[in-house]
């Protein structure tokens, strides 16, 4: 990845090994960036249909959400949306608004959570309104939409999230291995 070009390898985001903490603050500063993050909302909600339907709950369930902003050098770089089922995230830290100490990955790993695979979808778009404002975007400018699940061992959702972004200068990179439970990325 060229230097200054934000860029996302997603297995960093998914694994909970010891220190894996803040990956958003690791990857800008293996950049040479600052990476920040705020919390703008936490706690139960609906789910929205398309979340609903991916964590395998009926329409209009409810979920823990986790709605945050995330800047690159103090700039908002990505809106990021994160849903849990209730019954994996009802009463722990991932419902409030404190950043969480490790990661939510590591939390998750710590409740019996723990992430072996993820399927990914990623479109460009036109953003809202109000994701054209809280992105700072001009008019008529697109974003990437990222829309990841991850699945446990046992093949249920663990979480889902939704990454709205702008796609200027930015890079995703996916390394998938070959072989028995090598798919990373």
């Amino acid at each position: 990845m060229a230097q200054g070009e934000p860029g996302s390898t997603s297995a960093r985001y998914l694994a909970s090994g010891p220190g894996a903490g803040d990956a958003w603050a690791a990857e800008a500063a293996a950049d040479g960036r600052h990476g920040t993050q705020r919390i703008v909302r936490a706690g139960e909600a609906d789910a929205p249909d398309r979340v609903a339907e991916t964590l395998g709950l009926g329409r209009g369930a409810r979920v823990v959400e986790r709605r945050r902003i995330m800047y690159l050098d103090g700039v908002p770089s990505e809106l990021t949306d994160t849903y849990y089922p209730l019954e994996i995230a009802r009463g722990t830290a991932l419902a409030g608004t404190a950043k969480i100490r490790g990661g939510a990955v590591r939390l998750l790993a710590e409740l019996g959570h723990v992430g072996v695979r993820a399927q990914e979808d990623v479109a460009a778009r036109l953003p809202t309104e109000g994701e054209r404002a809280a992105l700072e975007l001009d008019e008529g400018e697109p974003v990437l939409e990222l829309f990841r699940l991850t699945l446990g061992a046992d093949g249920r959702p663990v979480q889902a999230d939704l990454m709205v972004m702008p796609p200027r200068a930015r890079r995703l990179r996916y390394e998938i291995g070959i072989g028995p439970g090598t798919v990373t990325g």
